[in-house]
């Protein structure tokens, strides 16, 4: 039986952006599939760390719930994710949360360097492995805008499923920043087809995506729901155990190709960036904002307002 409707996912306390925190992920079984649904659309998803912790939270339900064979990841609205919350009224990269994916301490309550490596090697590289690592299949669903931080979500997915107006993109170097935290770059593409996606900052289509497999099919927008729900439920027809071990003996071998270290390697390139930037440049950030990666031409998230262009900028 299904779980009645979307319900939220999270913890039911008032979040910044007007809602409640458990509002921005949604999740709802139907049959042996959990459907866990991005729901800040009017910010085309960008990820705060309510949303954060609400996905945590609905991927451990999904882990616990016996019923549960696959997990389908998607987002509300015309774009799956633009990235991490830069800009918007809901961001919250100062206040406090229960630490979960790591031992790091709180970083609401210090400075600096000590600040930002502490909320990132949580929110963003923690919670992505420990995502990575469930231990039952996810199929991703894209569409529209899968910028940054969304990469991030797409990739710890086991297959990603994507629309025609899908677009993917790391803009992040614009920054002075070498990728995003989770930076899988070279795994989920050729490494010179990582390296002109990086120093570009150029959007890759769905069908280019395709092409060079990181996306497993590409289908039209209006069957893009239908087309995942239809591979999670092929694959939830296999033995749990099975399926298990097999997305453990891949995840390991990948790892064995260096994912892991790799990983560890340039997030510290990542700080070390941002600290570069801090004492050179106007911020952390490298002085850039929403509107100078729309200036730049480079797809930016909304900015405080909730306004984007028709193009679906999004965020990096």
């Amino acid at each position: 039986m299904p779980d009645a409707h979307a319900r939220p996912a999270g913890r039911p306390d008032a979040g910044p952006d007007g809602g409640t925190d458990a509002d921005v992920v949604l999740y709802e079984r139907r049959g042996p599939v959990a459907h866990v649904t991005l729901n800040r659309p009017r910010y085309r998803n960008a990820q705060n760390s309510a949303m954060t912790y609400a996905l945590d939270a609905a991927f451990y339900r999904a882990a616990e719930d016996s019923e549960v064979r696959v997990v389908v990841l998607g987002g509300a609205g015309d774009h799956f994710s633009a990235g991490h919350d830069i800009g918007s009224p809901g961001r919250d990269a100062h206040l406090p949360f229960e630490r979960r994916a790591g031992l790091w301490w709180d970083h609401s309550d210090k400075a600096g360097a000590e600040s930002r490596f502490a909320r990132e090697s949580e929110v963003y590289l923690g919670m992505c492995r420990r995502w990575r690592e469930l231990p039952k299949p996810v199929v991703a669903a894209v569409q529209g805008a899968c910028v940054a931080g969304g990469l991030m979500l797409a990739w710890v997915c086991d297959l990603i499923v994507a629309s025609e107006d899908a677009f993917f993109a790391d803009p992040v170097v614009r920054m002075g920043v070498p990728g995003v935290e989770y930076f899988a770059h070279p795994w989920v593409m050729p490494p010179r087809i990582a390296k002109e996606f990086l120093y570009t900052g150029d959007r890759m289509t769905a069908r280019r995506a395709h092409e060079i497999g990181m996306v497993n099919q590409v289908v039209e927008r209006d069957a893009l729901a239908a087309a995942a729900r239809e591979l999670a439920l092929r694959i939830a027809r296999m033995p749990r155990m099975g399926l298990a071990l097999t997305k453990r003996a891949v995840n390991q071998a990948e790892d064995l190709q260096g994912l892991h270290a790799g990983l560890d390697s340039v997030f510290g390139l990542h700080h070390l960036a941002h600290a570069h930037n801090a004492e050179t440049a106007a911020d952390p950030l490298g002085g850039m904002d929403v509107a100078s990666m729309k200036r730049a031409g480079t797809p930016g998230p909304p900015d405080a307002m909730g306004r984007a262009d028709a193009a679906g900028r999004a965020e990096g």
